[in-house]
Formats: C-alpha cells, structure tokens, sequence
C-alpha cells in the first residue's frame, strides 16, 4: 500500500459529494444569470397590485371636491403602502363598487341617508356605517394590515382636511358602477 498523500481527499466520501456543487466557471455564471432571471420574474410577479385608472380629467375633477347639492360624495382612499400586493374590495350598500390598491381612490355620489361600506379582508370584512347630507363630503380612510394570502381591512371616517390631503396624493380609480 503506498502511503497517502496529505492534500489528497479523493477517496474521502464528502469529496465525492463536494465535486457534486462546484462548478466550472462558465456553469457558474450560467447558474447565476438563471438564479437572478427567476429571482427577477418573481419580483414582478409579486409586485404591486393593478386597477383599472380613471383618466387624468376625471381625476383631477374628483380632487375639486364639488359636490352635487342634492347628493353626498364618500371618498375612500388607500393611503399607505402595506399590503402593496393585492387590491382591496370595496362595496357600498350591498354592490360591489371597485378594488383599491396602494395610493389610490374611489369617490361615490350617494343619496341623502344610511350607506354601508364594507371592505373584505382576509380575516374579516370592515364596516363603516355613513349617515350622508346631502351637499357634503365624507372622507374614509381604508387601513390595511398585511395578511399571509391577502390583507386585513379596516375603515376610519376622518375630518375634512385629512381626508382631502390624502386623496390629493392618491389617483383616481375607475369604479364598476
């Protein structure tokens, strides 16, 4: 029997296994450019949720806050950025009126009187109760905790100059109505 050589590990059985994950220099970059391809495909597909935009008028006539003097308009607004990766439903007395998603709103004519709004979460569907007057607005902040499928909702009515600063930095969705 000859005697080993020191730096030989050949006949180890963790060498074996060790030849198996290394890899020649153009198998490398080869796996590498396929591991930041597939990485990069599901950052897109992970991304930040889509809905159907209103035009730029119809914005910016909704950002003028007029308001039919025999209607009321309710804004719902997702101001912040949790749950960026799905859109939220939102309905009103029972119809569904559109999804949100991050930095968006809808704005509702209603009739004078009791509105429902609902927003469905994961865990359990937010609801805010509005009695409306005709003339005014009425500004609704939709909050979204991050769920593990799909996020968790609440609804806050907030005051006039809130509501207004917040749907100025939003965009206007278009609603199913």
């Amino acid at each position: 029997m000859s005697p080993m050589n020191v730096g030989d590990t050949r006949h180890l059985p963790s060498a074996n296994l060790c030849a198996l994950f290394t890899f020649p220099e153009s198998r490398m970059s080869y796996f590498l450019r396929y591991a930041v391809t597939l990485l990069a495909m599901a950052m897109l597909c992970a991304g930040c949720a889509s809905v159907q935009m209103a035009s730029t008028k119809e914005d910016a006539n909704a950002k003028t806050f007029a308001v039919d003097a025999e209607k009321a308009n309710i804004y719902i607004y997702r101001h912040g950025a949790h749950g960026g990766a799905s859109t939220v439903p939102v309905i009103i007395d029972g119809r569904k009126i559109g999804e949100t998603a991050v930095k968006t709103f809808m704005r509702i004519a209603v009739p004078p009187g009791e509105h429902t709004l609902v927003s469905r979460g994961e865990k359990s569907d937010a609801v805010l109760s509005i009695r409306a007057v005709a003339g005014k607005n009425y500004f609704v902040s939709q909050l979204i905790d991050a769920g593990m499928l799909s996020p968790g909702s609440a609804l806050k009515m907030v005051d006039d100059d809130v509501g207004r600063r917040a749907v100025q930095e939003c965009a206007l969705i278009e609603q199913w109505l």
